[in-house]
């Protein structure tokens, strides 16, 4: 997403089309959730991790393998 994030804009958008009604209580409260992770997930979904293996033999019952 490039330019400043537009949550102000959909976020209501969004619950509008599902129906949901919104307070602004809880637009303020969508919206500082939204500005705590958003820069951490953008910055995730830009990661190149085309060069890293999967681990072998996973288990997810267990802790990943840090080898």
């Amino acid at each position: 997403m490039e330019g400043p994030d537009r949550a102000e804009q959909f976020i209501p958008a969004g619950l509008a089309a599902l129906g949901i009604e919104a307070d602004e209580t809880d637009l303020a409260v969508m919206n500082a959730a939204h500005a705590m992770f958003w820069p951490s997930i953008r910055d995730l979904l830009a990661m190149d991790l085309g060069q890293l293996e999967p681990e072998p033999d996973q288990d997810l019952s267990r802790a990943p393998d840090q080898r």
